[in-house]
């Protein structure tokens, strides 16, 4: 595998000094390495998606923040340490797994993001992901002390989910939460195999005790069911899914990542296997493990 960190940190440099009326077009370059393998919604092309969905940076107004959060990436070495993450993150999975399948070439592009985004901001500690396509993973980030020192296991958690799915079927219209759930559950203990605890996002160790105990009951609950439109609720929670014009399920925020976890070490407990090792197994074969029943 070839992983190509795309130098965003020039490109969106530049784009911040043109007129606002050319910003879209300079925006669209910085995303072409993800045309055509990175789904969008209907009726959107990624620069839309980033503009109304994806927490991107605004580029309808000047912002004098974003010049200054730009020099503070540079400075921290960003674009460097998410490539040393996935150098190291690919030696891993291939070790623990000779011969498994993923694309040939990975493209990353990593994206400043809006600092009025609660998503972002406030949920997200500054930071996420989206890897679940072969060929591409798209970063989000604005700086603060959390995304700075995590940006590169973000995408160590999305490379996962990368080579995952060049292995694993993903359908949208068929996809359950047992999947969804499962395939967090494996990137966040992957993250943890690769570089400890405190690598980890905060959406994977948010919730404790009895508020985990009785998420982990609402999401296995709902482990079957199915079709993509359905399953933000139960892996992002209530508030992401209004967000995006689904049902909430009542469910706290990144609820899914949470229970996956549980899940996911009750399967290594039981069967032996790491993380790494468990990248292409079914879902069903790791619920199984972890005891969690499924009709999938």
């Amino acid at each position: 595998m070839k992983i190509v960190v795309h130098d965003t940190a020039s490109a969106m440099s530049d784009l911040l000094r043109l007129p606002l009326d050319e910003r879209p077009d300079a925006l669209r370059e910085i995303y072409r390495p993800l045309e055509n393998v990175m789904p969008v919604p209907p009726g959107m092309d990624l620069v839309q998606m980033h503009q109304q969905m994806g927490s991107g940076f605004r580029i309808d107004r000047e912002d004098p923040r974003h010049l200054t959060a730009l020099r503070e990436m540079r400075d921290a070495d960003v674009w460097t340490r998410i490539e040393d993450c996935l150098t190291a993150a690919w030696e891993r999975l291939s070790d623990a797994a000779p011969g498994i399948n993923s694309a040939d070439t990975v493209h990353v592009v990593l994206v400043l993001g809006n600092p009025d985004d609660d998503h972002l901001t406030v949920r997200s500690a500054g930071y996420f992901g989206m890897g679940g396509f072969p060929g591409a993973i798209h970063l989000v980030m604005w700086p603060t002390e959390t995304s700075l020192a995590k940006i590169g296991y973000a995408a160590a958690h999305e490379l996962h989910h990368n080579v995952r799915y060049a292995n694993v079927t993903w359908n949208p219209a068929t996809v359950t939460v047992g999947e969804q759930v499962v395939a967090e559950g494996l990137a966040e203990a992957f993250v943890r195999e690769l570089a400890g605890e405190q690598a980890m996002g905060p959406w994977a160790t948010r919730l404790t005790g009895a508020e985990l105990d009785e998420v982990y009951e609402k999401v296995t609950a709902g482990i079957d069911v199915a079709g993509m439109q359905n399953l933000t609720a139960y892996v992002h929670g209530d508030a992401t899914a209004q967000l995006m014009g689904q049902q909430p399920v009542g469910l706290p925020d990144f609820a899914g990542y949470a229970a996956g976890l549980r899940i996911v070490d009750a399967h290594m407990a039981v069967s032996g296997l790491t993380a790494a090792q468990s990248t292409a197994l079914p879902a069903r074969d790791i619920l199984l493990n972890a005891g969690v029943p499924t009709t999938a």
